[in-house]
């Protein structure tokens, strides 16, 4: 898929206000959900591979213990995250065996063309009651919009991670999302929507000005938590 996080960063983070501005206010964010999941200990060790600017550190619930530790290629997000932060590659992540409470992958193995390496060095680095666990889209998000743009096929879509997952991990518990869980207000809100997605910005612009607003967004994907 597509990687402009160094040359780029602004959208990226555009894509995390929208998502943040205009989740509708009943559902559960992504973040919080898997902190729902995480263990709970005071010396638990989390990595979050494919960190950013680290969302997953930004939702910590108040007076949660633990280390969560960021690890991104992209020195240009990586710079904003809390320190402890690693400049790293999930193929090859720089903890020794059986070290970690939990990996957390948010978004961020559909850009390999081998996902199951990264998955292997997770399961490699997880402690023998360790969880790993990954979210990733599916291939029939926002249908909404699927006149201008659809998720291209990835190396991780939704409706494959489980099984790619269960390559290396003996239990795989799936939890799936597929409901409106977005409201763009305007088409200035449809624009920036697309544009996160890649369509550029003129064609962005002029596709909103083609939709009905405000939009309710479908949003499908998955959750995975899994354990050795």
């Amino acid at each position: 898929m597509p990687s402009d996080y160094d040359c780029d960063p602004a959208r990226y983070r555009l894509g995390m206000k929208v998502t943040g501005s205009y989740l509708n206010p009943r559902a559960t964010s992504l973040y919080a959900r898997i902190w729902e999941l995480l263990p709970v200990g005071a010396d638990h060790v989390i990595a979050d591979v494919g960190c950013a600017d680290g969302a997953l550190a930004a939702a910590r619930p108040q007076g949660r213990a633990g280390s969560v530790v960021g690890i991104d290629r992209s020195a240009v997000l990586l710079a904003r995250h809390p320190h402890p932060a690693i400049r790293a590659d999930a193929t090859a992540l720089p903890f020794a065996d059986g070290s970690l409470t939990a990996v957390v992958a948010v978004n961020m193995l559909y850009h390999l063309d081998e996902p199951l390496d990264a998955i292997r060095a997770a399961r490699r680095a997880l402690a023998p009651s360790g969880v790993f666990i990954a979210a990733t889209i599916s291939r029939r998000d926002s249908p909404e919009l699927a006149a201008v743009w659809r998720p291209a096929p990835s190396t991780f879509d939704a409706e494959d991670a489980a099984a790619i997952a269960g390559q290396v991990f003996s239990q795989v518990e799936p939890e799936w999302w597929d409901a409106p869980l977005i409201t763009l207000p305007d088409r200035a809100a449809i624009r920036d929507y697309l544009v996160t997605r890649w369509v550029p910005p003129d064609e962005a612009a002029a596709a909103a000005d083609t939709c009905d607003a405000p939009l309710r967004v479908t949003k499908r994907g998955a959750l995975l938590t899994c354990r050795n």
